[in-house]
């Protein structure tokens, strides 16, 4: 991603940190953060894009994030605000179809209308047409899994694999989404 924030700085995030650590535990938990971030919207941000962003930055495997952790989740965060914004053309505070095709076009995906169609249904929580910040972080982060697996299948990179069921089942449970 091209949306590079700077780094806050260590007291800033220290505070912050302790305001969302409400058990005072020393770990952020997927409860804490969801309620700590916001999608512009009022409504609760999506847990289980809560729950991806947890599995991607807890180092120690315990469904938690240290405050070492939480300074590398926190610039991730930024840096998916800075890009949503950048697209969200009209400044609605979602994303449409078009301002989606748009993304994931300047990310090097080249996907058919029908795809961007269907990525939009799935990934739409309130039947707007339209997609929500965090559900736009979760639909990054699901097509750019989905096509590193599919990538280690497709070695020659023309965009076709050839796997049989139970290699298809292995790739799809492996994944971590």
């Amino acid at each position: 991603m091209a949306f590079q924030s700077p780094m806050p700085s260590r007291d800033f995030l220290w505070d912050v940190f302790k305001r969302v650590d409400k058990d005072r535990s020393g770990y952020i938990s997927a409860d804490e953060l969801q309620i700590a971030l916001s999608n512009g919207t009022w409504s609760p941000f999506n847990p289980e894009t809560v729950r991806l962003m947890i599995g991607m930055f807890d180092r120690h495997q315990k469904g938690q994030i240290s405050f070492e952790d939480f300074g590398a989740l926190w610039k991730y965060v930024t840096d998916w605000q800075n890009c949503f914004r950048s697209f969200d053309r009209d400044h609605s505070g979602n994303i449409d179809r078009e301002e989606l095709k748009t993304a994931l076009t300047s990310f090097g995906y080249r996907l058919s209308d029908n795809l961007i169609n269907t990525m939009v249904r799935k990934f739409d929580r309130h039947g707007n047409g339209t997609i929500l910040f965090d559900d736009f972080i979760q639909a990054c982060i699901n097509l750019h899994t989905l096509t590193s697996a599919f990538r280690k299948y497709d070695t020659d990179q023309d965009g076709y694999i050839t796997i049989h069921y139970e290699q298809f089942l292995n790739m799809v449970f492996d994944l971590k989404m």
